[in-house]
């Protein structure tokens, strides 16, 4: 049962395509023209519904946007449907609607279910939705790497569980050597650095500065340096606030204080106003002498000593020569040591680290040489397969004694490789093997890379079987074939036609073909028709049937759609379609 069926694509002023309805059903539909603009405008309008890469270019010209799109039928189910309603989209009787806008200046909105997404979603979606294959993919299919992803895609599990193993202790190793290489080839300027750090740390040890103490120095050393001046100045203040012994005569703060107060406590008694004054000035007359006191004191405790300030300030000589070099501040000073001390015990422990990474890398290596042998493994086992199983299929595609092989190989090397089956290979993110699908198209031929050995009809098969042997593995609910029958012909046409149709019993299958013998077999018939009014080209999309199809047909055959000959062989091969199904 096909889960998703893409049931109708809508395309508005794309390119030459205005307004054109693509209406697809469950099974085979071909689609055909006189020309391919067309049928590749309805290629690139799917491509855009499924998250394709956006060109302003494709806007017919005079039209603001291009819009595409697409009903598809869902299981509710299914990943399509889940990633969809995660991003809000909502399913109508099972049927998810996408569309794309492209605007003339370039900008591309995309739409699921209802809900604005990013366009990034549609790419997500359509890898559960359909398979687009084209000429350009029949290149992919020439690389090795294209060739390996294959046959892992084939292999499934069995390769799926050893492969993510592999790639995690991958990476691991490449973080490792990075840091170990880093390390090693840096051994000379750590070490200077460690000489540095190891310097500038004994410095500040033997000065033992104390946090603050730059500050302090500075206070005491403006004290000591204008002894004199303060002594000077504290006795004058002491002298107006408590009287000059040596001058009898004089008038002090202090005396006044106390006259004022003797002259308010007299009367305080008679207005309470002036006992809150009386009690004031009592107070003043306190604050006076304690400041009298303190200024004798200070005046007894200052001393100008010339030694303790040559002392302080060749301190403060020491401590500048810190902060010049390590920070503003001995604060900051202080805050360095403790920062460079953690750092050269992490200098002084790279030879350790060193030899760690050495030591775990050495480890990664032979896990990664067992993983790689458990990969070379299952994939011998999966290519023979897979190898045996496409084989089948090209007998069925008018290539019966073509046979398909794949050769799985390791490249030796003398450093920096991983040990495999005894032997020391290069390794890479995905392994030790290197895959290459090989093909002897006939008895006696040797097998060849398919890359220099397959024609271009015969490349065409062998990705058509491909595809066929995994949607017997790996099901995708919708194929779209843009012209992969090219380079075939005569009686290997009329097996791929017939091929494409069986492949249509378990998945909905689109194929824009230039040939009759393919379109023959379809289900469904669609032609891309095109019109001009002289300024403008517009194409279409018509559904074939009946006597229509039989003309499409014969001018795909002849070129003239009323040539009784052309017509009897378009009767003969929908006939015979109908037959070998």
């Amino acid at each position: 049962m096909v889960v998703h069926v893409l049931e109708e694509m809508r395309i508005r002023a794309l390119g030459v395509i205005d307004d054109a309805v693509v209406e697809l059903s469950p099974g085979f539909t071909a689609v055909t023209g006189e020309t391919g603009a067309g049928k590749t405008m309805v290629v690139t309008s799917l491509g855009l519904l499924l998250g394709g890469r956006a060109d302003a270019a494709l806007v017919r010209i005079g039209a603001k946007a291009a819009v595409v799109e697409g009903r598809i039928t869902v299981d509710a189910r299914s990943a399509a449907a889940v990633r969809a309603e995660e991003a809000g989209a909502e399913l109508e009787d099972g049927v998810l609607l996408i569309s794309r806008t492209l605007s003339a200046e370039g900008r591309s909105r995309a739409h699921v279910g209802g809900r604005s997404v990013p366009v990034g979603l549609l790419g997500e979606l359509a890898d559960d939705l359909v398979a687009v294959h084209g000429q350009t993919d029949q290149q992919g299919l020439l690389r090795p790497a294209r060739q390996r992803q294959a046959l892992d895609r084939y292999a499934g599990a069995a390769v799926a569980g050893p492969l993510e193993k592999y790639a995690g202790a991958y990476r691991r190793l490449r973080a490792v050597s990075a840091e170990w290489e880093e390390l090693t080839t840096r051994a000379r300027e750590r070490a200077q650095e460690a000489d540095l750090l190891r310097f500038g740390l004994e410095e500040v040890a033997d000065a033992e500065p104390r946090p603050g103490e730059d500050a302090e120095l500075a206070a005491e050393a403006e004290r000591l340096g204008h002894a004199e001046a303060l002594a000077s100045a504290a006795a004058l203040a002491h002298a107006a606030l408590a009287g000059n012994p040596e001058d009898p005569e004089g008038v002090d703060a202090a005396t006044l204080v106390a006259g004022a107060h003797r002259a308010v406590e007299a009367v305080r008694s008679h207005d309470s106003a002036l006992a809150g004054l009386a009690d004031r000035i009592g107070e003043i007359g306190i604050l006076v002498s304690d400041v009298a006191g303190d200024l004798a004191g200070y005046a007894d405790n200052l001393d100008a000593d010339p030694i303790r300030l040559g002392a302080v300030e060749e301190r403060r000589a020491a401590l500048a020569q810190l902060t010049r070099k390590y920070g503003e501040t001995i604060a900051d000073v202080l805050a360095w040591a403790e920062q460079g001390a953690a750092r050269l015990a992490e200098l002084d422990g790279d030879d350790d680290r060193i030899g760690e990474l050495a030591a775990e890398r050495d480890a990664l290596r032979a896990e990664l040489g067992e993983l790689a042998q458990t990969l070379t493994d299952a994939r011998t086992e999966a290519a023979g397969r897979f190898a045996e199983a496409v084989t089948a299929e090209l007998a069925s595609l008018a290539m019966p004694h073509a046979r398909v092989t794949f050769a799985i190989s390791q490249t030796e090397t003398e450093a920096d490789g991983i040990e495999v089956g005894g032997r020391t290979v290069v390794f890479g993110p995905h392994g030790a093997d290197e895959v290459e699908l090989l093909l002897a198209p006939h008895p006696g031929a040797p097998p060849r890379p398919i890359a220099k050995g397959a024609s271009g009809g015969e490349l065409s098969r062998v990705m058509l079987a491909v595809e066929v042997v995994f949607a017997g593995s790996d099901p995708v609910p919708t194929y779209l074939f843009d012209e992969v029958d090219a380079g075939v012909g005569g009686k290997a046409a009329v097996e791929v036609g017939r091929r494409l149709a069986r492949l249509a019993r378990s998945a909905q299958v689109v194929v824009v073909t230039h040939l009759p013998q393919v379109a023959a077999f379809a289900d469904r018939h669609l032609v891309v028709e095109k019109t001009n009014d002289g300024s403008v080209t517009r194409s279409g999309v018509k559904a074939m049937e009946g006597e229509d199809r039989v003309r499409e047909l014969s001018r795909m055959l002849a070129g003239q759609e009323d040539s009784e000959l052309a017509r009897a062989h378009a009767e003969e091969l929908l006939e015979a379609a109908r037959a070998g199904r």
